[in-house]
């Protein structure tokens, strides 16, 4: 039996998220009231008290998630220690806490560059993505390839559900032959940009220097990471794909897959929402294997 713990990206907040930690555990509360200093405003006001519309903001949405998640990670008594861990776009940097291979502080310095920086190329460069439903993966990757402009895999979330991403006319040329290819749905999702798409390439150069600047310690167990799905436990290998991940598709489904393979058994998602827990009962079940979701 091999635990994993999973943590989740954007899109799982929700408003109120994290106040009940906060209010239980003294621990988590002295954790989120630094986030507030480091950040330079009361993240925790938006979590807690914030609309949806309020939370949905880039620069909002990642560090809330992020925080969410840590604290849970760090404050949960009793947690037992995992065998790998793994995140969803942004949840690989609270995977990386976890695991201990960054420090809270530092890992939320760079989540905070990774946010603001993303925002500036949602309003700078216009994007979008869509979801597409029951389709091979190799069928979506030919049809992103034949169409004009910038549309490609953003994530493979789970066997039969791929998101592209890319410049807007691109993604609806796309969704019209996803649809006349057989694909039972190509839904536009109501995001503010093309992320994980060569859209998000004016990012790079600030969150490289904040990751070089970051330091990255072994990890106490692997890290499988969106960019390779493959185990990592390199700090060089790993700075280097979560600079990669910011304009490369997040290979959820084959993360899960390698962590089956390599006997996980146990998964517990860590952070606001069940969304990763569903993908990985639909991975796990067209893998043909059994696992206990914690």
């Amino acid at each position: 039996m091999k635990r994993a713990y999973v943590f989740p990206g954007q899109g799982s907040q929700f408003p109120g998220m994290g106040k009940e930690l906060y209010e239980s555990s003294l621990q988590a509360r002295e954790l989120m009231e630094r986030a507030n200093e480091i950040l330079g405003f009361r993240l925790t006001d938006i979590m807690f008290d914030g609309s949806d519309d309020d939370l949905r903001a880039t620069r909002v949405t990642q560090p809330a998630i992020f925080l969410h998640s840590v604290a849970t990670a760090l404050c949960t008594e009793d947690l037992p220690a995992p065998d790998m861990v793994g995140g969803h776009s942004l949840g690989e940097f609270s995977a990386l806490v976890a695991a201990g291979a960054v420090d809270f502080e530092d890992a939320l310095r760079l989540v905070a560059v990774r946010a603001s920086e993303m925002q500036k190329c949602c309003e700078q460069v216009p994007g979008t993505m869509a979801a597409v439903i029951a389709m091979p993966n190799e069928k979506v990757e030919e049809i992103c390839a034949g169409i004009e402009g910038i549309v490609l895999p953003a994530n493979y979330n789970c066997d039969g559900q791929v998101v592209i991403s890319g410049e807007k006319e691109a993604v609806a040329r796309a969704c019209v032959a996803m649809k006349e290819a057989g694909a039972k749905r190509a839904l536009p999702l109501s995001v503010s940009g093309a992320f994980h798409s060569p859209l998000m390439e004016p990012a790079r150069v600030a969150l490289a220097r904040a990751i070089d600047q970051t330091a990255v310690r072994t990890p106490r167990c692997p890290i499988y990471q969106n960019v390779t799905a493959l185990p990592e436990t390199d700090p060089e290998r790993i700075k280097d794909n979560l600079l990669q991940q910011l304009t490369s598709p997040v290979r959820w489904t084959q993360s899960v897959k390698n962590m089956l393979a390599d006997g996980a058994t146990d998964f517990r998602e860590i952070g606001p929402g069940t969304v990763l827990q569903n993908l990985v009962k639909r991975i796990a079940t067209a893998a043909g294997a059994e696992v206990t979701i914690l």
